[in-house]
């Protein structure tokens, strides 16, 4: 049980990244499902929506449960927040070129090629997110700006 639980505590932030990235990435799959097959709105709209709506639930929920992000201003979470939606914006270009290849060029279907999609933006999410914005923000959380 000692083993268990010491495992737990070495990787419990890429346990959390998991569920959460898991529960992003169906929060994304569901928006892009309803707007794209149920609401037939253009696949990229309906990616940039459920881009858009998925990466504020990852932020909410990755700042307090898989990074333990604290801020001790406004402006410290105000510049957490658009690292976050900047580095995300990064995977979103990922995201829809993607999807134009798959869905565009190779003429896949849409849904198939999204799960394909959400597998590259996932890892890209987590390493963006570990390494540049609440990396930074823990330390710079201690000194008000």
């Amino acid at each position: 049980m000692h083993q268990i639980s010491q495992l737990y505590a070495k990787y419990k932030d890429i346990l959390a990244y998991l569920i959460f990235g898991g529960l992003t990435t169906v929060v994304n799959l569901v928006v892009f499902y309803v707007t794209v097959t149920l609401w037939g709105w253009n696949y990229q709209i309906g990616n940039v929506w459920a881009w858009f709506l998925s990466v504020l639930f990852a932020y909410l929920t990755n700042r307090v449960w898989v990074f333990h992000s604290h801020f001790t201003t406004i402006k410290m979470l105000v510049k957490e927040a658009v690292a976050f939606f900047a580095a995300r914006g990064v995977t979103l270009i990922m995201d829809m070129g993607i999807m134009w290849i798959g869905v565009s060029l190779l003429q896949q279907n849409e849904m198939l090629t999204k799960l394909v999609d959400q597998i590259v933006v996932v890892l890209a999410n987590y390493f963006f997110s570990k390494w540049f914005v609440f990396h930074k923000s823990k330390a710079a959380s201690s000194v008000d700006d």
